[in-house]
């Protein structure tokens, strides 16, 4: 009898659960930030996000990524 390992699917539940704090420049450095869930795959700086990861960026930057598609939808 085969047993399914199912710790894999909760770490990459928690690890998506989780919410990242990403370092992107922008032009004003007093810039509120704002969290986001991303929709699709997206690398930023070297790390992965996966869909349905919630990161917090600044609102320029969220504003950009809302407009190529990458924010889901609430």
């Amino acid at each position: 009898m085969t047993t399914k390992n199912t710790t894999a699917k909760t770490s990459d539940a928690q690890e998506a659960a989780e919410e990242k704090i990403l370092n992107v420049p922008s032009a004003n450095i007093l810039e509120p930030m704002e969290s986001i869930v991303l929709s699709h795959h997206l690398r930023i700086e070297g790390a992965d996000f996966v869909p349905g990861s919630k990161v917090r960026v600044p609102s320029d930057y969220a504003r950009r990524l809302r407009r190529q598609g990458y924010v889901a939808r609430s």
